[in-house]
């Protein structure tokens, strides 16, 4: 489990002492925080032997509504039993705008085993860059989320039927300087305060549609960048309610717009000397066999010889899991409302070289330095819960490093890229699953990637939610049903 030293201890008791208070919280699979305020005294005293936490959590969905489908880690038949909680103490942040109370994020363990529940987010995230440390690498991240803003409070909301939110700003304006000034303050506390908080944004901006904003995170650890991505939409949440202002991250609130992304970027790094393992000079010239192996395009597409052999494993381990992944990085049925043709968002298993049509941008010189080299996953929408977003990622890509796959498709060109706005052309590349059903199914099918990957005990149970989610939405009645139909049938 966890073992504190006299030093640790002394440190965190001297940080705390003009505190009674310390709120923690854990993160569920829809990507909600799970917690509580506890008294000091109490929170000293579970440091290291954790304390229990109710497995329902783990055992409902966002509305706290039980799934139909018994599952393994919380069910009726063991009593809903308690889990082990355990405080992170490197997440230690205090929320500025809650008289900065300390807060800590919580990993869960499984009661009898003691070892991480194989359904815990950071628990999977942790399995997952503890193999990479293994290899003396570590990955690096970057998030970005798009999100919607509307003249709302979860009262008005709901008195309108959760339909025609009022938006907080006009039109369509992509990096305006004139529409934040019109909520300065709510504008400028998201970058503040998320600061202060120690969620670090590297840049902030209005996004193209009415009400839209866009954060990009500090590049950082991927167990850093999915703690500050989750806590990022908490902390717009939070400051939102408290000036009438409810955000969403909502993969596409309006059927006639461009939905939110959730974008990751990636990258590893060796761990002794910092340097980037997807940039081809920290990686050295390919073998013979590989270059024996090459398509035609390694040599005629501008941009594949800055990728290092790494790099390329990496984008081909990714593309082959994806289908199998897709429903952890578009886990909600208004997912795939925002995956449609024509509307900036990938379709297909895809990827080009600075290319935002397809699933994997990857971004390297002359757009930036060798250093910088990575590959972005266009994906996920705003609506991913990051750690397992994080981590299915990684794990699809050391996958495909361990193999030495080949990735499996051509880029995609800019030649290609506009003969499709044109309407000259379009993707023959294999079409993503356009349900949560079927993403659930590939998912849950024997021998898919992701079991190899992300382990039977988590993909059983969180193939399951996601199913349990769709059949939610099978028997529910919409208002477009009622408007069509109501009258004319």
């Amino acid at each position: 489990m966890i073992t504190i030293s006299k030093a640790q201890l002394d440190e965190l008791t001297l940080e705390l002492q003009d505190d009674n208070r310390v709120k923690v919280a854990g993160v569920d699979l829809d990507g909600i925080l799970r917690g509580k305020i506890m008294a000091k005294s109490k929170f000293l005293s579970i440091l290291e032997s954790g304390f229990g936490f109710c497995s329902v959590v783990f055992g409902w969905d966002m509305h706290d509504k039980t799934y139909e489908e018994e599952l393994s880690v919380s069910n009726a038949a063991n009593g809903y039993r308690d889990i082990i909680a355990i405080p992170d103490l490197s997440t230690f942040r205090r929320i500025p705008w809650e008289n900065k109370i300390p807060f800590f994020l919580l990993s869960f363990y499984d009661p009898e085993t003691r070892q991480p529940l194989a359904v815990c987010p950071r628990g999977l995230l942790k399995r997952v860059t503890d193999e990479l440390a293994s290899l003396g690498w570590e990955a690096m991240c970057g998030a970005e989320f798009e999100f919607f803003n509307f003249k709302e409070t979860p009262d008005t909301l709901a008195a309108k039927g959760h339909t025609n939110p009022e938006a907080l700003t006009p039109g369509m304006f992509g990096y305006s300087l004139l529409r934040p000034a019109l909520h300065q303050d709510y504008f400028y506390d998201i970058f503040d305060q998320c600061t202060s908080f120690g969620v670090n944004i590297e840049s902030f901006h209005t996004e193209t549609g009415p009400g839209v904003y866009e954060a990009a995170l500090a590049y950082d650890s991927a167990t850093k960048m999915a703690d500050m991505a989750n806590l990022f939409k908490l902390s717009v949440k939070q400051l939102g309610l408290q000036r009438g202002i409810m955000p969403t991250f909502m993969a596409k609130p309006y059927g006639d717009q461009p939905g939110c992304s959730g974008h990751l970027h990636f990258s590893i790094r060796d761990i002794a000397t910092k340097a980037n393992l997807f940039a081809a000079s920290s990686s050295g010239n390919t073998t013979n066999a590989d270059q024996q192996d090459q398509e035609d395009w390694e040599s005629t597409v501008e941009g594949v010889k800055h990728m290092s052999p790494l790099m390329k494993h990496f984008v081909a381990g990714l593309l082959t899991a994806l289908p199998s992944i897709m429903c952890i990085l578009a886990p909600n049925i208004n997912s795939y409302k925002r995956l449609v043709e024509n509307y900036w968002a990938p379709v297909t298993i895809s990827w080009g070289i600075e290319s935002r049509v397809s699933a994997i941008r990857v971004i390297g010189p002359p757009i930036c330095d060798p250093k910088g080299t990575r590959l972005e996953m266009r994906v996920g929408g705003a609506d991913i819960n990051a750690h397992l977003a994080i981590a299915a990622c990684i794990a699809s890509g050391l996958y495909g490093i361990k193999k030495k796959l080949a990735i499996p498709v051509a880029p995609t060109t800019i030649e290609l890229e506009e003969q499709i706005a044109s309407g000259k052309a379009e993707f023959r590349a294999e079409r993503l699953p356009k349900s949560l059903k079927d993403s659930a199914l590939k998912m849950l099918k024997k021998g898919s990637v992701a079991r190899e990957v992300l382990g039977d005990a988590f993909v059983e149970h969180y193939a399951a939610t996601r199913l349990n989610e769709y059949r939610l939405w099978e028997t529910a009645v919409t208002s477009w049903e009622t408007k069509r139909y109501f009258e004319l049938v």
